[in-house]
């Protein structure tokens, strides 16, 4: 049997600008609205489809495995966007990133509160 996840849910106060958020800050695009989504395709396949809602959002966890040169690539744009980040998920860490399993790591928020992670070696993987 195969198993991938296809795509999840991500709820948003303004799907749009969220959407975008992600995709700038990722280096990917922006997928026509389908439906009441709008969603954004990360390189395996996998979409976060963006569903606006009025309602309090609970924040979810979304953890990117990127390659050493993506990630710094993608932290310029952290730093660019004078975003707060982690070294850590409980926020105890600003300013700082990790480098667990011999890789590096770090944490930010999306403008909804979602907890967004980079990562350049799997958990669990050594190091």
């Amino acid at each position: 049997m195969t198993v991938q996840l296809n795509h999840t849910i991500v709820a948003a106060h303004d799907k749009e600008a969220s959407a975008r958020f992600l995709a700038e800050i990722l280096g990917l695009d922006v997928s026509p609205q389908y439906g009441p989504f709008i969603p954004v395709e990360i390189p395996n396949g996998v979409t976060l489809d963006f569903m606006e809602t009025s309602g309090t959002i609970t924040p979810q966890h979304y953890a990117f495995l990127v390659s050493e040169e993506d990630f710094d690539t993608i932290f310029a744009r952290i730093e660019e966007a004078g975003l707060t980040y982690w070294a850590d998920p409980f926020h105890s860490r600003p300013g700082a990133i990790n480098r667990n399993d011999g890789g590096r790591g770090a944490y930010f928020d999306d403008p909804n509160g979602h907890r967004l992670e980079i990562l350049t070696r799997p958990y669990g993987s050594g190091g």
